[in-house]
């Protein structure tokens, strides 16, 4: 691909707030509302529903605040593309941002539209995703699948007119959502059953498998360490996207302090939501309703008890803005990855050049069309399955890639340097292939697939930088 001489500048419109809320609006989708439903069928005991969070929690909190040390380094569009470039080289920082862009961003882009469509359903039952509108064969487009197309393309062109606009559209949709969870909280925890609490937490750290019946089993050690890797699939996919701020550090006032400050308050923030709600969910239902709640929709069940019968429009609402700032943060931030990779000539040229608002258009619209694909394929929730597994595997590798500067750059200026520096970074690395170790043995069909995805890279990225070297613009191509 040819390298652009784009003249246009990036604006530097956002500040400390603004990129907390990216943070925490990108983490929070529909997942706190619906995954622990999964966690408990796979351990089956409230201590570990909980250790399951607190160990997701502490994950995300250590790998944000080693970003830090990156972020303060390299203050520029790309973020974790960057930071894998320069640590390793354009063939691993390639593989990051091809998976990202055919898997990681755009799956989670429609697995989120397809969230608030079906929760809209709620209110609008004509929207549901039961409303076939058209069919051939086991190809089907619902109802629910085309307002989520229409959510995508709502927020691209919003974020087309510049950043500031996305801005106050995630701030103000974060900061709703943030009041809306600890308001939820709280009724909750007002609405605290004794009984229901003591027969949750007796025997806490007793791993059982929950049947769709409610019955348990037993498990032994082996499967119990399955159980827990498959459970930390959905808390992981919940508390992703966290890294979402490092994308736009080009248009962040002082990203040298506030994308490593964002990062670390944002995830805080929804640390403690997190682990908070779901101490509320077993304060008020038995953990035989958490495991068996209709859709997995834990929320619905737990807000049916608080409020009442309005509890299931609450939660619809709550759910709502919850998935449409965490879209706008997804689509936003996406963008940004595609502009940088293009100015390294690994990416479509027009990617690589800003529109009169000072913003990647064509990147932001290439995003929406590959997302409203996966939304029309119905896969979506296939390919989430899978990308924790690879999403995990480049945090890792992003986060040796500090000690791999430390060794390449030992004089570089670093403004902030990562907390708890060795021992930390490490625990994170550690902790992050013992996850996906863990998976590989015990749950093979959330791992090869999405390693795969991002091997179909490799010779993706030999074509392009063929095509460089004889004076043509590469082809890339999704398999999406």
């Amino acid at each position: 691909m040819k390298h652009t001489t784009e003249k246009k500048e990036m604006k530097h419109e956002l500040g400390l707030l603004d990129g907390t809320m990216l943070v925490a609006g990108s983490m929070i989708g529909s997942g706190i509302f619906i995954v622990s439903a999964d966690i408990i069928r796979h351990v089956g005991s409230a201590g570990w529903l909980i250790a399951i969070w607190l160990l997701t929690g502490f994950m995300t909190l250590t790998a944000a605040v080693s970003y830090g040390e990156l972020s303060a380094m390299f203050p520029k569009a790309g973020g974790q593309y960057v930071y894998l470039k320069e640590a390793y080289n354009k063939l691993i920082a390639f593989l990051y941002g091809w998976s990202f862009f055919a898997v990681i961003q755009t799956g989670t882009i429609a697995a989120v539209g397809v969230a608030f469509s079906k929760f809209t359903a709620y209110l609008i039952p004509a929207v549901s995703e039961d409303n076939i509108l058209f069919q051939a064969g086991k190809f089907h487009i619902s109802a629910a699948q085309v307002v989520s197309i229409i959510l995508i393309i709502l927020l691209t062109y919003i974020n087309t007119r510049g950043v500031k606009t996305g801005k106050i559209i995630q701030t103000t949709f974060t900061l709703t959502k943030l009041a809306s969870l600890f308001g939820l909280i709280i009724f909750g925890f007002i609405m605290f059953k004794g009984d229901v609490w003591h027969a949750n937490w007796t025997n806490p750290w007793n791993i059982h498998e929950f049947s769709t019946g409610g019955t348990v089993a037993g498990l032994g050690i082996t499967a119990a360490l399955g159980a827990i890797a498959a459970s930390m699939v959905g808390s992981i996919f919940s508390s992703d996207a966290w890294n979402s701020v490092t994308f736009i550090a080009g248009e962040m006032k002082n990203p040298q302090r506030n994308v490593g400050l964002s990062l670390f308050l944002g995830t805080l923030i929804v640390t403690l939501i997190y682990v908070a709600a779901n101490v509320m969910y077993t304060a008020v239902l038995p953990l035989h309703d958490i495991a068996n709640a209709e859709k997995d929709r834990v929320a619905v069940a737990a807000s049916h008890v608080i409020f009442g019968n309005i509890g299931t429009v609450v939660i619809a609402l709550m759910i709502m803005v919850s998935t449409f700032g965490c879209n706008n943060g997804l689509i936003l931030a996406g963008a940004r990855v595609y502009y940088t990779m293009a100015k390294d000539g690994v990416f479509f040229e027009r990617t690589g050049h800003l529109n009169k608002n000072a913003v990647p258009e064509f990147g932001l619209w290439l995003q929406c069309i590959v997302a409203s694909l996966l939304c029309l394929s119905g896969r979506y929730g296939d390919l989430l399955d899978m990308i924790s597994f690879v999403v995990v595997l480049f945090y890792v590798l992003t986060i040796v890639g500090i000690y791999i500067l430390r060794v390449k750059r030992p004089n570089a200026e670093r403004p902030y340097k990562a907390f708890g520096y060795p021992v930390l970074p490490a625990i994170y690395v550690v902790m992050g292939l013992a996850f996906c170790i863990l998976l590989i043995i015990y749950k093979p069909e959330f791992t090869w697939p999405g390693f795969i995805i991002v091997l179909i890279g490799i010779p993706i990225y030999y074509i392009s930088q063929r095509n460089v070297k004889n004076g043509g613009e590469a082809v890339y191509e999704s398999p999406v």
